[in-house]
């Protein structure tokens, strides 16, 4: 590597470790006191289980090559996390679902 592209690798790299820095830095800055108001409130606690949803989502119908064997595990998913069964039970019953969609 050329002593150019270590510098300019290394200006990348503090750029992003800057960027980084603020994006969770700057909330503690800006907002010191307790939100008040319920509806920013309720907002705010419902964004991890969006992003996760947004994740997670997608990349279950990306994670085959069959489009219905990805259905078919999303649903049994979607079935057993409604009723209230474990993460370990779910999942496990999804794969299968999806294996058994494969065979065929």
């Amino acid at each position: 590597m050329e002593t150019y592209d270590f510098i300019l690798f290394l200006k990348y790299l503090a750029v992003m470790a800057g960027v980084t820095y603020l994006i969770r830095a700057l909330p503690f800055i800006v907002f010191r006191k307790k939100i008040e108001n319920a509806f920013i409130s309720a907002f705010l606690d419902y964004i991890p289980y969006a992003v996760l949803a947004a994740m997670t989502v997608p990349a279950i119908f990306y994670s085959t090559a069959s489009v219905p064997a990805s259905v078919a595990g999303f649903v049994v998913a979607v079935i057993l996390a409604y009723r209230e069964k474990s993460l370990i039970v779910t999942s496990l019953c999804a794969s299968a679902a999806v294996f058994i969609v494969l065979l065929f």
